[in-house]
């Protein structure tokens, strides 16, 4: 990679694939080459995180669209602890106006797989959504043309890559259209599921659950206050995110067993992410992943997480114990009053992330579609793009299959069955 004395900036290439002098995160900057197509000046692609910051947290304060899984204090510890463990290296694209200004910020990182170098956003599974950072100016003004300049600039721009593997994206985002929804995409294989909240939590309680469903909720509550306490509450001490969390991964672990799947909390560096997210801005009451617990007296028997952003809280994982008091739904109690919260909270939206699940229609009924762009920046991409298209299209289809995608699961649970026989123990009831 080259450098312009200052680590972290790439090399930049104006319209005509000329060098030109870096704008560095610093934010000194030098003349382009040559004038480019649209409002997007130049694009400059920085390989370091920290380099990144006062450009990524400027058009955080300056209110640029992004979903909080393309946050700095997200993105940032994932990369630390999990994304240089997988080999991947920070390819984040920068635009900037004829003023040295940020107009958006692509959050990607690169990878090699067999002959192909391949940028997708960073975060990995963790992030539901991807949308990058795009200041409100500059969405209106992108049209096809314009993002098709935008990815010739990038394609001209050390280091190089051959795909852009950009998944899950919502097609709009507080209100913004997706600029990638312009160009060649098609349906990701999930949904993602949200819910309007209403500040009247009785109200909205009442509209979404039945007489019956009420009515079962509260002897389950009563059951569970019978064994000890009742304690709802969001985390805002270390001691107790450090608690939450060995409880979370204790609980996700066995349930994961359980359905024969390989545990993606277990993976090198994960426990290390979630707990910098969940603690390093938890004094200032705003951590990247927020945590909630019930506990029935001193026994945490479920447990959730999200994001915040823009009256929107994104849930990200959750647990329930696996014994007995499994039976009385912890998990959808819990749920239920973090919901209470977030009403009290003033959110106006609510999601439980990525993927189909009967637990979710309670307060998510809303479907939110997703887009995959595979966009090639070489030949050798576009190759593998058409590939990328067919494998995503086909686990679109299985996934939409409830005869085979019920016999996938099926096959899952029975290896997990097997896991036991070898002497791990198996978990007695299923979530929510």
């Amino acid at each position: 990679m080259e450098e312009n004395g200052n680590k972290g900036v790439a090399k930049s290439r104006g319209m005509s694939g000329m060098n030109a002098f870096m704008r560095t995160a610093t934010g000194a900057h030098a003349p382009v080459a040559s004038a480019a197509i649209g409002p997007v000046h130049r694009i400059d692609i920085i390989d370091d995180i920290e380099a990144a910051a006062p450009i990524w947290r400027g058009l955080e304060r300056d209110g640029a669209v992004a979903t909080p899984y393309q946050r700095y204090d997200f993105i940032a510890p994932w990369q630390r602890h999990v994304g240089r463990r997988l080999g991947v290296a920070p390819f984040l694209v920068v635009g900037t106006d004829s003023r040295g200004g940020a107009l958006f910020l692509m959050p990607l990182g690169r990878t090699r797989i067999g002959p192909l170098d391949v940028a997708g956003f960073l975060g990995g599974k963790h992030a539901n959504f991807n949308f990058g950072l795009w200041s409100h100016h500059l969405l209106p003004g992108l049209g096809p043309t314009e993002l098709t300049d935008i990815l010739r600039r990038i394609a001209e721009t050390a280091p190089r890559v051959d795909l852009l593997v950009l998944t899950n994206q919502p097609l709009h985002w507080a209100g913004a259209a997706n600029p990638f929804a312009k160009l060649a995409h098609q349906a990701s294989p999930s949904f993602g599921y949200r819910g309007s909240l209403d500040q009247d939590f009785s109200a909205l309680a009442t509209s979404r659950l039945s007489s019956v469903q009420r009515k079962k909720l509260r002897k389950k509550e009563r059951m569970l206050a019978e064994t000890g306490p009742l304690r709802c509450w969001r985390v805002d001490a270390p001691q107790d995110a450090a608690r939450v969390l060995d409880t979370f991964f204790a609980q996700k672990a066995e349930r994961m067993a359980e359905l024969g799947v390989a545990d993606a909390f277990a993976a090198p560096g994960m426990r290390d992410f979630i707990a910098a997210a969940a603690t390093e801005r938890l004094a200032d009451a705003c951590p990247a992943i927020e945590l909630y617990a019930l506990s029935v007296g001193e026994a945490i028997v479920a447990t959730y997480a999200g994001l915040v952003a823009d009256g929107r809280f994104c849930a990200i994982f959750n647990s329930i114990i696996r014994n007995e008091l499994a039976h009385e739904s912890p998990g959808q109690l819990l749920l239920v009053d973090l919901v209470r919260m977030c009403c009290e909270r003033g959110l106006h939206t609510f999601d439980l992330g990525v993927g189909e699940a009967t637990f979710k229609q309670l307060f998510c009924n809303e479907a939110e579609p997703l887009i995959d762009s595979f966009l090639p920046l070489t030949p050798l991409g576009r190759v593998a793009a058409a590939a990328w298209r067919v494998h995503a299209a086909a686990k679109g289809r299985i996934k939409r299959s409830p005869a085979i995608w019920g016999a996938v699961q099926a096959a899952r649970k029975i290896r997990g069955q097997m896991s036991d026989v070898r002497g791990q123990k198996r978990p007695s009831s299923s979530d929510l």
